[in-house]
């Protein structure tokens, strides 16, 4: 879900172009999710090789890493570890709304409304951990480095903008300034034409740049006010936050009280279900790792081949003219730091 940010939030466009020799930290899940939700059939279902195992996940990991790779980008893909125990009733909550979207896309694919078969569809997308190790085996053979998280994907993630391994980090969610990212990038890995909802309309998704320094300042705050503001709101650690409290009224409150403890108690007949120091903690005291090297090699073309083509059954052409995008994407990088170290050396 993440916390509802979107009204406070000022952001930028941004090109593709503007990353690249800019090394990304992708929330791996969340970009997983979004292939599984938008590379399907007319009616919904997945992409499968013949054996039935959906492979869509996989479509998007490679396509859209080959776009990244081709204009210099330097990707590194998070993904998730344990989730924090406080976080159990929002993975509740999300089991609960992919059953119900799958009995509405059944419903509705007995009925023959295929439009309604896909937007249910959508909702129903599942990560699995055998899903997560097939996308980590990809990158590998593409040569593009994985971090395992110890918890929170997105807490990794801002935590390397922090130590400056990383120039930002890439979520739909807002939560990795909460975390702390110095920057993060949104649409990264759903940029282009997307059709709207319900409608035979398309619009064009381009990348955004949120810089955490520049948030703060316009809205006259701390990091640390911000992270209060999203507990009044909501979090995956507090779900249903404080009912009718919305974005621009926890501002309000947040900045004439000046913490949530205080905002809470100005507040008439207010249950908080939770201890908001531990949410809070969540946040700014977040489980991450140092154990990760990052580097990007030459893409392994048998090893992708070998489990793309002949494993999964995806089209060997497609796949050899991705590859070939980045072989050469590959070469030009290494003839540009070959210059710059002559270059450096005189």
């Amino acid at each position: 879900m993440g916390v509802d940010l979107k009204d406070l939030i000022p952001r930028t466009p941004i090109s593709f172009e503007a990353l690249s020799g800019k090394v990304v930290a992708i929330d791996a899940y969340n970009a997983l999710y979004q292939f599984l939700s938008i590379i399907r059939q007319p009616d919904g279902t997945p992409l499968r090789d013949r054996t039935g195992r959906i492979t869509s996940h996989l479509s998007g990991l490679l396509y859209r890493t080959v776009n990244f790779l081709e204009i210099g980008m330097k990707p590194v893909y998070i993904f998730d570890g344990r989730p924090p125990e406080i976080k159990e009733m929002e993975v509740l909550r999300r089991r609960r709304v992919k059953e119900e979207a799958v009995k509405k896309y059944e419903e509705a694919l007995q009925r023959g409304d295929l439009r309604a078969a896909r937007t249910y569809a959508q909702q129903t997308a599942h990560l699995t951990d055998e899903m997560a190790n097939e996308a980590k085996r990809l990158l590998e053979a593409l040569g593009v480095p994985w971090v395992q998280a110890p918890s929170e994907g997105e807490a990794q993630a801002a935590y390397m903008t922090i130590k400056g391994d990383a120039y930002a980090a890439a979520s739909q969610d807002y939560d990795s300034l909460l975390f702390g990212a110095k920057r993060l990038v949104r649409n990264l890995t759903i940029s282009g034409k997307r059709k709207l909802p319900r409608k035979d309309e398309y619009v064009e998704i381009e990348p955004e740049l949120i810089e955490l320094d520049k948030v703060l300042q316009e809205l006259q705050i701390t990091r640390e006010q911000l992270v209060d503001i999203a507990i009044l709101i909501g979090t995956d650690y507090n779900p249903d936050g404080v009912k009718g409290i919305g974005p621009k009224t926890a501002l309000k409150l947040i900045k004439t009280y000046g913490s949530l403890e205080k905002a809470l108690k100005a507040l008439p007949e207010t249950e908080f279900p939770i201890d908001p120091s531990e949410v809070r903690k969540m946040f700014l005291e977040p489980k991450v790792t140092d154990n990760y090297k990052l580097e990007w090699r030459k893409p392994d073309v048998d090893a992708v081949l070998r489990f793309l083509c002949d494993e999964r059954d995806f089209s060997r052409e497609r796949v050899t003219n991705a590859l070939s995008r980045v072989l050469k994407a590959h070469q030009q990088y290494a003839k540009q730091v070959s210059l710059d170290l002559f270059i450096k050396k005189r």
